[in-house]
């Protein structure tokens, strides 16, 4: 029988071809693997893989700490163990002989915390571009415009920031309030626009004179001064982060607000106003509904204002 070694190559190359895997996921798994082909033995056989051997690996990873003398994160070691199920899941499926995938269990984890904005803060960070532009020169405009159509754009859509900064002109049609957007694991999917974001994207393309295929693009001046105008950058997530937390400072809200707070924020919408839970999946590109169970608070609130508006209403008119 084949070392481990060369079913993890494979499983990896597995992922890449009929999976379609990002780089980065690979990346990751391989990863995860090598060091637990590292800790379980290199000549180990996929056989070795036993349910002792899982357990004291979990062990392993639990007391392990880097050079900082820091311990691994719990969700850390989730991703060693996600990694290796789905490594058994392959086997499994080749008919090899291993431990069965769902003898791994995860550990279990707290509830994630969900920031989101509503009613006035967010009606304030949405305002903050028009009300900050320092002047009504062309290019103050511009920096303005483009601010407010990206604000927009995250509340009408729900896209990640890494979707929104490789987003190219032709992507969107304005005369249309919808299009196609390629999210993570290469997933296509729907996602609709707001009067108000097809507004704003349009004020912005009127300002702009250049021929850069990138809907968002630097306006930064010294940029501006090392390359031409239709060679300008696509705007990266780091700039949208900051663009995010200057708009989210200026409107005086204290707590951490990031492009993703809007993304959250979008997803809170849509339930608080009669969203199904599986709908908001598909609009967010969440592969399994565990993911947008993180929005349960929602739902949560919505149904004890339920019981309060309908429980008990004979016995108060007795």
């Amino acid at each position: 029988m084949k070392k481990l070694s060369k079913y993890i190559t494979e499983f990896l190359e597995h992922l890449e071809i009929e999976k379609k895997r990002s780089q980065r996921t690979i990346e990751n798994y391989d990863f995860y693997l090598r060091r637990f082909l590292g800790w379980l033995g290199e000549s180990k056989s996929p056989s070795a893989i036993t349910s002792d051997a899982v357990r004291n690996y979990r062990l392993w990873l639990n007391r392990l700490v880097d050079v900082h003398g820091d311990e691994l994160k719990k969700n850390t070691q989730n991703y060693h163990l996600i990694a290796l199920r789905s490594f058994l899941k392959y086997l499994a499926k080749r008919d090899i002989n291993t431990l069965a995938p769902e003898k791994i269990e995860l550990m279990k984890m707290p509830d994630r915390e969900v920031s989101f904005l509503e009613g006035s803060d967010l009606n304030s960070i949405l305002e903050m571009p028009l009300k900050l532009m320092k002047s009504e020169t062309k290019n103050g405009q511009l920096i303005a415009f483009r601010d407010k159509a990206m604000l927009e754009l995250f509340f009408s859509t729900g896209l990640r920031v890494s979707e929104l900064v490789n987003l190219k002109k032709e992507n969107i049609n304005l005369k249309k309030d919808e299009f196609s957007i390629t999210g993570k694991g290469k997933k296509t999917r729907v996602v609709f626009l707001s009067e108000q974001a097809r507004y704003w994207i349009r004020k912005y393309f009127d300002l702009r004179k250049d021929l850069n295929p990138n809907l968002f693009i630097s306006h930064d001046k010294r940029t501006g001064n090392k390359q031409k105008k239709d060679e300008m950058d696509a705007i990266t997530t780091r700039s949208v982060q900051r663009i995010v937390q200057k708009y989210a400072h200026a409107a005086g809200i204290t707590k951490a607000v990031t492009p993703h707070t809007l993304r959250h924020s979008y997803a809170t919408d849509l339930l608080q106003n009669g969203a199904d839970i599986r709908s908001v999946q598909s609009i967010l590109g969440h592969s399994s509904i565990t993911t947008t169970q993180i929005y349960t608070h929602v739902t949560d609130k919505e149904l004890r204002n339920v019981h309060k508006k309908f429980h008990g209403k004979k016995r108060s008119e007795d």
